[in-house]
């Protein structure tokens, strides 16, 4: 029977995604001078697993790359290879590698990038090095000064007997024994004997199947369970035996067996069919007969010349019928699923037994023939478990979308490290808050501005050691990645101790943009907030990290595309403080109601200052029609919503309605509105997805009496009543 297994190669790379993380992660913080075995440990499970599941799945590329990563750091867990930061750099290539062909993989597209023979020649080289632990030899003996010898005078102790019987699916399930091979030689030297294939009948037979069983030898001094982890992947389906101290194959068994084989595929291929298991079984027994020297095992596998299975696996043979399977889940790993622990599906279940309790209770209410006063409190009492047990509901619901913005922290080490090297800048990361959880979406569309933040903050913001020395500073510089709940929001820090924005430069560079008249003064924190502006930029020289004025602008944008808001603080000499403020979810809005003339609009909480009666005294009319009003010494713009959206409206002028202030990319923009309702949490339905695009609307829900309110989008409604921010209409 046919095993289909591209319906769990989506598990296959959310796990890979997983162990990439962990092996950068252990990478990071590996003392070079003293590894923990317990990290080596960790990082060779990671890319043991990687190759194990890609043979799997018939993956060989990354099956065959992640062979030379597990060689090396078996070679350096087993003590007889020695870390050095060259093979810690060459392992984070190798993670971004892998990222990058697993995510071909995922998107059915072509890996091309010439990084792959450049890394796989290092690796060959390091593999192919002396580069031994340093230990204290005795004196060469006579005794062990020979060679290790391949015939029958080997030493018994360094020797291990493997009786490998391989599993009728072997092949089938896309586990080569060429590469477990493979990899035995990069233990000791091995010899391969090929016993004669127990062929079934004509009629019977499987061109597919796998008759195969061999007798290895390999000289080496490796325990048991370094050759068992070799096996590790097939030990169910094989019948596998090891014994210490083995007798040699001899050359006259190999040639006895070869004939064998020759006899029983040429009976085959005179019938009409030449089976690829036994073309294999020849293929590696010719391959193999020669013993291969360690430092040399490497060699082959890095220039992809090792013999290659002849057969098929289903998987290559239609890939078409996989990539159709694959096509809804194949945009990525992190945005197609999620992990919940058990503990929230449990209070899932739990809310729902209880609403099926309280449903049965109202269903008896509304069967009985006359209502009376009891049966009303019982009514009332049930309405009430209802909306407790629906508002359960909706927590335990929300709760299993919540992530540990750790997800997001955890690939800042290995970014901080990279720059901090490339700019050679001293660099401390500190992580607080890992544990606060936020909105899955939330977070993935959070991580692209955090990382040009603290991008910005190691090429703008901390200085170089000498220059650190200079004023008095540790050479090493921090930023601080804090994230915390305020409010029914998340707050997310990133700081660091560096120079601080420098307000003359910022704005010289304002004015020669003309962002800035040429006798114009503002203060301080205006000066700062011209950093976001599109095309501004500092740097006086274009760079791979900043120059070009593109980023700032486009972070304050995504933020605010959340319903969030970022503000930033900075002091000359000693560093600056971006705070992000963003809603736990994009499901569910905590949102002020508000009429205009018939209409109910949503204003979504966390971009409202106040809401204010302005008195005629305090509107001034500008000469293009459009109003300000004077708010402690502040002047606003205020838009007439109801004109932008083709309402008619009791408050036609300012001083007749409500001006509610809110934030537009932190300049504050008042809205004339006639009342204000209540506050209350909404719903958020996507007008885009069930209708389209509509400027200054971003979304819509259903309020309680079944109408439809639309959530005003204020930077969008800014852009469609064509307001300029409150300075250059005060200038």
């Amino acid at each position: 029977m046919d095993i289909d297994l591209s319906q769990f190669s989506q598990v296959f790379f959310e796990e890979s995604i997983e162990g990439l993380a962990a092996m950068e992660s252990e990478l990071l913080k590996l003392d070079v001078d003293a590894p923990d075995p317990e990290t080596i440990n960790t990082i060779f499970r990671a890319a043991h697993s990687i190759k194990g599941g890609s043979a799997t799945f018939g993956f060989m590329a990354v099956a065959n790359y992640t062979h030379l990563l597990e060689t090396l750091l078996d070679e350096i867990r087993d003590g007889r290879r020695r870390m050095t930061p060259d093979h810690v750099d060459m392992l984070l290539h190798s993670v971004d590698l892998l990222r990058g062909m697993i995510d071909s993989l995922m998107n059915k597209s072509e890996f091309n990038d010439p990084k792959l023979p450049q890394l796989e020649q290092r690796l060959a080289q390091a593999l192919a090095s002396n580069n031994a632990p340093e230990t204290s030899q005795p004196e060469p003996a006579e005794s062990s000064a020979a060679p290790v010898a391949s015939d029958a005078d080997s030493a018994i102790e360094d020797c291990w007997y493997i009786d490998f019987k391989a599993g009728f699916d072997i092949m089938r399930c896309g586990n080569d024994p060429l590469l477990m091979f493979a990899e035995l030689e990069a233990k000791g030297e091995v010899q391969v004997s090929l016993l004669p294939p127990q062929f079934p009948a004509w009629d019977d037979f499987d061109p597919e199947g796998c008759y195969l069983h061999w007798q290895l030898k390999v000289i080496t001094d490796a325990p048991q369970k370094s050759l068992q982890e070799v096996f590790e992947w097939v030990e169910d389906e094989c019948e596998i035996s090891y014994q210490r101290g083995c007798s040699t194959v001899t050359g006259e068994a190999l040639q006895a067996a070869d004939d064998t084989v020759d006899t029983q595929v040429g009976a085959i291929s005179q019938a009409g069919a030449v089976s690829q298991a036994a073309v294999l079984g020849q293929s590696i027994s010719q391959s193999t007969s020669q013993s291969v020297n360690q430092s040399q095992a490497a060699t082959p596998i890095a220039g992809s010349s090792l013999p290659t299975a002849t057969a098929v696996t289903p998987i290559e043979k239609a890939p078409q019928a996989q990539a159709a399977k694959q096509a809804a889940s194949a945009k990525n790993a992190e945005s197609s699923s999620i992990r919940v622990s058990t503990e929230k599906i449990d209070m899932l279940i739990n809310m729902v037994g209880e609403l099926v309790i309280t449903q049965a209770m109202l269903g008896q209410i509304g069967q009985q023939e006359e209502i009376n006063q009891e049966s009303l409190l019982l009514l009332q009492q049930g309405l009430e478990q209802l909306a407790s047990h629906t508002r359960d509901l909706q927590e335990s619901v929300m709760q299993i979308r919540m992530l540990p913005i750790s997800f997001a922290f955890n690939r800042f080490p290995r970014l901080v490290r990279d720059i901090g090297q490339q700019l050679g800048k001293k660099v401390e990361l500190v992580l607080k808050g890992e544990d606060t959880e936020l909105d899955k979406t939330v977070l993935e569309k959070i991580v692209d501005p955090m990382v040009h933040l603290v991008r910005n903050s190691l090429d703008h913001g901390l200085e170089l050691p000498e220059a650190r020395l200079a004023r008095g500073k540790s050479e090493t510089g921090t930023i601080t990645l804090n994230a915390f709940h305020q409010g029914g929001c998340i707050v997310i820090e990133i700081v660091d101790d560096g120079a601080g924005l420098n307000t003359e430069k910022i704005l010289m560079k304002a004015r020669q943009k003309g962002l800035v008249g040429p006798d114009e003064e503002l203060p301080e924190e205006s000066i700062h907030q011209l950093i976001f502006k599109p095309g501004f930029s500092t740097a006086d020289t274009v760079s791979d990290l900043s120059g070009r004025g593109v980023g700032m602008d486009v972070v304050k944008r995504n933020i605010h595309e959340l319903n969030g808001t970022i503000e930033l603080r900075s002091e000359a000499g000693k560093g600056s403080r971006f705070t992000i403020r963003l809603p736990l979810t994009l499901a569910i809005l905590d949102g002020q109601l508000i009429r205009i003339g018939k209409h109910i609009y949503v204003v979504p909480l966390v971009s409202i200052y106040e809401s204010l009666q302005v008195p005629s005294n305090r509107i001034n009319k500008l000469s293009d029609g459009h109003e300000l009003i004077r708010l402690r010494d502040e002047y606003l713009p205020v838009i007439k919503v109801f004109r932008e959206f083709n309402h008619d409206a009791d408050a036609k002028e300012i001083k007749d309605g409500l001006v509610m202030v809110v934030d537009n990319n932190n300049e504050k923009t008042g809205l004339l509105v006639d009342e204000l309702l209540a506050q209350q949490q909404v719903v958020i339905k996507s007008l885009e997805d069930n209708y389209t695009r509509i400027p200054g609307i971003s979304g819509a829900t259903i309020l309680g009496d079944g109408t439809v309110a639309l959530i005003i989008d204020v930077a969008g409604l800014v852009n469609l009543a064509g307001i300029s921010n409150s300075k250059e209409h005060a200038a």
